[in-house]
């Protein structure tokens, strides 16, 4: 059995105008991947593709193992979906949701979904269009949370709720892979959440993988370092990935901060932020 929960593997989407290009990367069991990148870069498509809500140019997709389409009914059974917009419909209430969402999943659990509308201050009998934004995401999230979902798949999910709810969000999504057999794939902008909360970050950029990495590595190695154009211009070049002039100073993006210390010691070396790290890849000057 893999010990993967999703694999993709040179998925593409060709749009014309923009193209998701052989995106490879994988999600382990008992992990929260994070999905950033600038508005535009694909995550959502990503995420479409994954859900067969978009069909690929190319590529592989297996989750629990399983083609994502010859298995789709039984694999979508036990994943748990949040968008950043509302999918139910406006004229049903929380409780009717919950009984028509009792007939589409086979382990449906209305106590633990209760519970959630409860916990979440949802009032179960007032029709959803009537909910504010941050109202219809928590109810997603209930539903995501009642079927025994073994992956959830959130889109820019926390991005309408306020700091107290979005931490309480976090929170489960901790607790929900502990057992180590479910796992989390979050696309948001919010990369403080994800540094909070991810084990590892995949970083798409125009369409193309940057990166996957866990986010330890990213935290512990990569650095940004300040130095006038002297100790700029004997940088060794290999180890810069990207650098922005500011007034009297650049500011360089390195892989290892821990070689940098050593070798420049007249320039000053601090630990990259994964906001940081993505702004210099988006923003930046590529050596």
């Amino acid at each position: 059995m893999s010990e993967n929960i999703l694999e993709v593997k040179g998925l593409t989407k060709d749009y014309g105008d923009f193209v998701l290009d052989k995106l490879t990367f994988t999600v382990p069991k008992g992990v929260i991947m994070g999905l950033i990148g600038e508005n535009g870069a694909g995550k959502s498509t990503t995420i479409n593709c994954i859900l067969n809500e978009i069909s690929k140019t190319d590529g592989n997709i297996e989750i629990f193992g399983k083609d994502y389409l010859s298995e789709e009914i039984e694999i979508k059974d036990k994943i748990g979906v949040v968008f950043d917009e509302n999918h139910f419909p406006d004229i049903f209430t929380p409780n009717e949701i919950g009984t028509y969402m009792s007939g589409i999943y086979s382990k449906w659990e209305r106590n633990t979904y209760v519970n959630y509308l409860s916990k979440f201050e949802l009032p179960a009998d007032k029709r959803v269009k009537d909910f504010s934004k941050g109202m219809k995401v928590k109810l997603a999230f209930a539903v995501a949370l009642s079927h025994k979902a073994e992956l959830l798949i959130l889109d820019e999910a926390t991005s309408g709720l306020d700091p107290i709810i979005r931490d309480d969000i976090l929170d489960i999504l901790i607790d929900f892979v502990q057992d180590e057999n479910h796992s989390v794939l979050v696309s948001s902008h919010i990369i403080s959440d994800l540094e909070k909360v991810a084990d590892y970050i995949t970083f798409i950029h125009k369409g193309k993988l940057v990166f996957t990495h866990s986010k330890d590595e990213l935290v512990d190695n990569y650095g940004v370092m300040s130095c006038g154009a002297m100790v700029f211009d004997n940088l060794d070049k290999s180890e810069i990935i990207a650098y922005r002039k500011e007034d009297y100073q650049y500011k360089v993006l390195v892989k290892d901060r821990h070689i940098a210390e050593k070798k420049y010691p007249k320039a000053i070396v601090v630990p990259a932020a994964i906001e940081e790290i993505m702004l210099f890849y988006v923003k930046g000057e590529m050596k």
